[in-house]
């Protein structure tokens, strides 16, 4: 199944979806559109068509999300690389953010008090989610311990109490 897209020269080009056996074009469309990949390649490409305009080869709307779904079957399957890359780049990029707020907070302090307020309130979100990028990124590393403890009552009302630990660990280290 295929519908028509315009590219950036303004030909028609054709949007490749695959039909489920039996599945007639609507039920593909919708079942497309409910599902996140179609829908995150259309933001995807409108970001990067946003950024830097024409990218080499001219990626459309359904490369980017196939691309999105590989990326997500290998999460799916525990490979958490990209987790991991995306996190330690939201808190590098918030940071930046942060220290450029702050920056700027600074510079408006004597002047323009409510600039600098506006300013200093930006920059410390910008550090708090930092923070919490980093958070969440260290609990994906770190192996975690699970206690269970099992009370056995037998006749007589004597109890035998046992513990056991799981281990889960977090991502494996190259």
């Amino acid at each position: 199944m295929t519908t028509k897209r315009k590219s950036a020269g303004g030909s028609a080009k054709p949007i490749m979806v695959d039909a489920a056996k039996g599945e007639g074009e609507a039920e593909t469309m919708a079942r497309v559109m409910v599902g996140p990949y179609l829908r995150h390649g259309i933001v995807a490409h409108g970001i990067a068509d946003k950024m830097v305009s024409k990218l080499p080869g001219e990626p459309h709307i359904d490369d980017f999300g196939k691309i999105i779904k590989a990326k997500a079957e290998l999460t799916c399957k525990g490979d958490m690389t990209l987790a991991s890359e995306m996190l330690t780049a939201q808190a590098l990029s918030l940071d930046a953010m942060f220290t450029e707020l702050a920056r700027r907070a600074t510079n408006n302090l004597g002047d323009y008090p409510l600039a600098a307020e506006r300013y200093a309130r930006l920059a410390f979100k910008a550090q708090a989610n930092c923070r919490a990028s980093l958070e969440a990124l260290a609990k994906l590393h770190q192996p975690r311990v699970q206690t269970v403890r099992h009370v056995h009552v037998n006749e007589g009302g004597q109890a035998v109490i046992t513990d056991e630990f799981h281990h889960h660990g977090g991502i494996e280290k190259n």
